[in-house]
């Protein structure tokens, strides 16, 4: 597994193998003295130790992908209602404006597959044809998930900038078949923020994972977005059960106001 930086924006040729991680393990992030916390957040201040040093907080961008929040996507072809996914996005460039005054570690994700398939499985292609958005079949945005397309590519948004790490992953969970963890602990990272699409799928997922590794969660309710508001609802409600089973729920603009210098 392989790792190299390339510039925000670039559209570089995807070599075909079953996982690729693109970052630079020494991100030119600004040193402070802010910390985070305590943060007004359900079901408990966050984090649970009171504070934590910038540096030591990632902030995960999940899958801000035009496959997702784009015309012409995955998500789009599917016929889902693209201001559901979208909805997030205004909060979510707000707090990576905010990640990388203060010098929080900011990681991007992108959901996608080989362009020769062969990391995609029979079941979840066979899934994604009988709704009608089979991943590999070619649309507006190129080949529906496949790396290197248009629809693969972040949104500008909140597209990436020279130094951010980025995440490129054949599932949902942004730990499975990569070197998240890796790159995480490397920078000494204990607690994590996260944003993005979908709330219920790939944000949960990865959540889950992140909270059974010993990273500190907290998901942003403005931040996150997916195909059916109730599945949004019922995504954060879950993180908060068993006295924050997962870690806690809070909005973006409580996370900012939680930043002492």
């Amino acid at each position: 597994m392989s790792a190299s930086a390339f510039p925000a924006g670039a559209a570089p040729k995807v070599p075909e193998r079953h996982i690729r991680m693109t970052t630079d393990l020494h991100p030119a992030r600004a040193r402070t003295a802010a910390r985070i916390g305590p943060v007004a957040a359900d079901p408990y201040p966050w984090p649970y130790d009171g504070s934590v040093e910038a540096a030591r907080t990632a902030l995960i961008c999940i899958d801000w992908q035009v496959d997702f929040c784009g015309p012409g996507g995955y998500v789009d072809r599917m016929g889902y209602d693209l201001a559901l996914t979208r909805a997030g996005l205004p909060a979510t460039a707000a707090m990576l404006a905010h990640a990388r005054e203060i010098g929080m570690l900011v990681v991007h994700t992108r959901e996608g597959h080989a362009p020769d398939l062969s990391d995609l499985p029979a079941n979840k292609r066979w899934r994604s044809k009988r709704i009608g958005a089979e991943i590999g079949s070619a649309g507006p945005a190129g080949r529906i998930l496949v790396r290197g397309e248009p629809g693969w590519e972040i949104v500008p948004e909140v597209a990436p900038v020279p130094g951010e790490v980025l995440v490129d992953k054949p599932g949902k969970g942004a730990f499975y078949a990569t070197n998240l963890d890796l790159v995480l602990r490397t920078h000494g990272i204990t607690h994590i923020v996260l944003t993005g699409i979908t709330t219920d799928v790939c944000v949960h997922t990865t959540m889950r994972e992140a909270n059974d590794r010993g990273y500190e969660c907290l998901v942003l309710s403005d931040c996150t977005g997916a195909t059916d508001p109730g599945n949004h609802d019922a995504a954060l409600h879950m993180v908060t059960m068993q006295g924050g089973v997962f870690g806690a729920v809070a909005t973006s603009t409580a996370v900012i106001e939680g930043t002492s210098a």
